[in-house]
């Protein structure tokens, strides 16, 4: 049960439409409903979707004690495909064609033979996925935070994430929406009465031989401000190196952090590419300081969190807020109440995390935006890293 042990990694929704206080046996009874492998099917490019126990890929055993953890709901999602592979199904259709081709003068199947063999080609598809050779099966750990009302979805990819949004709303009615930088930036600007000044943000450049107006990764079809995940990561940069690397939380406490092990930086007009620095400390290298003061900004970055006397290792995704490699205590949590603390722990992750950017946004939704925004240009224009030790 991955949320209950080990590193994890996760992308976050929030649940609405759901009215109950708590969990009950009628939700169990929902899980079992939609339970995984009820039925099966040949069907050439279908996708079949269920709830498992959430203890292995073939887990079917659902019960309050074993599912509900501190008013979270925690189980998985099996994902079964029964797709014939693309490759395979041209050949079949190439060699269709080839046999029926083989007595015309032109060399050429007619169109009548293209039909004759599509319809081939089906047939066999429909018969070899019958066998189940073809079946592939997955399985995403899920973490329901009802009085958080969150979804922690342990996996990546919009296609697995849309599966399990499907699901759960079939069995509870609910709906989902992912949680990315820009909806948490727009939740906090909405409890700080900032709207307007969320509204009048726009993306800035801070490396001077780079301009843009939006990012060559962003969401054509989207108004949702997620490039702010990518400022939060290079403001944080700028913040450790030259201010301190603690900082002031809105609920008054403190997190320490540090940057480690892994940095992906790209260009944000699409012209100068992507790179992946692996180190102990990777915006401590010279590559990364050339890579950050061309104009690249950081898409994925390792860090290390300590608050409360916790400490945190993850990987952030910048416009995603998808954490992953997140290494949190209570190792192998069979015990209840090890349980319920594990659940607690990841919650305080998520919060950490959720804090941490807000500090970001008090400082990119203010006045003083502009003063801070210049002082991490003048940081980036130090071309020789030494001038970045003496000023810090």
């Amino acid at each position: 049960m991955p949320f209950l042990s080990g590193s994890l990694g996760f992308e976050r929704f929030t649940v609405t439409g759901f009215k109950e206080q708590r969990f009950g046996e009628e939700h169990i009874a929902r899980l079992q409903q939609f339970a995984s492998g009820q039925f099966q099917t040949s069907a050439i490019e279908n996708v079949q979707v269920g709830f498992l126990g959430g203890d292995h890929l073939f887990d079917q055993t659902f019960d309050l004690g074993k599912n509900v953890i501190d008013d979270a709901l925690h189980c998985s999602v099996r994902v079964d495909t029964n797709q014939i592979p693309s490759a395979i199904r041209q050949a079949w259709m190439q060699m269709e064609l080839t046999a029926l081709a083989r007595d015309n003068s032109t060399g050429r199947p007619t169109k009548a033979q293209r039909e004759q063999a599509k319809e081939a080609v089906q047939e066999r598809c429909a018969a070899e996925a019958a066998t189940g050779k073809y079946r592939k099966m997955a399985h995403f750990p899920i973490l329901w935070d009802l009085p958080h009302n969150l979804l922690y979805f342990g996996g990546s990819g919009a296609a697995a994430a849309g599966h399990c949004a499907d699901l759960l709303t079939r069995a509870f009615g609910v709906e989902f929406s992912r949680l990315t930088a820009g909806t948490l930036a727009t939740q906090w600007a909405h409890n700080a009465n900032r709207m307007e000044q969320l509204a009048d943000a726009k993306p800035v450049p801070f490396a001077t031989q780079v301009h843009y107006s939006d990012l060559s990764w962003s969401n054509e079809y989207s108004d949702c401000p997620d490039y702010l995940g990518n400022e939060f990561l290079l403001w944080l940069w700028w913040h450790l190196e030259n201010e301190s690397d603690c900082i002031k939380l809105s609920d008054d406490s403190e997190v320490t952090v540090m940057l480690a092990k892994t940095l992906t930086l790209e260009c944000p007009v699409g012209e100068h590419g992507k790179e992946t620095i692996t180190a102990e400390a990777p915006v401590k290298l010279s590559e990364a300081w050339q890579a950050v003061s061309s104009g690249k900004l950081p898409r994925k970055a390792g860090m290390t969190l300590v608050r409360h006397g916790q400490q945190f290792d993850l990987v952030l995704q910048a416009e995603s807020f998808a954490i992953s490699g997140a290494k949190i205590q209570s190792d192998d949590s069979r015990d209840r109440h090890d349980r319920v603390d594990r659940i607690d722990t990841v919650r305080t992750l998520a919060e950490t995390v959720d804090l941490l950017f807000g500090a970001f946004c008090l400082c990119r939704l203010s006045s003083d935006w502009s003063n801070c925004r210049q002082s991490i240009s003048n940081w980036l224009g130090a071309s020789n890293p030494r001038l970045r030790q003496s000023a810090a």
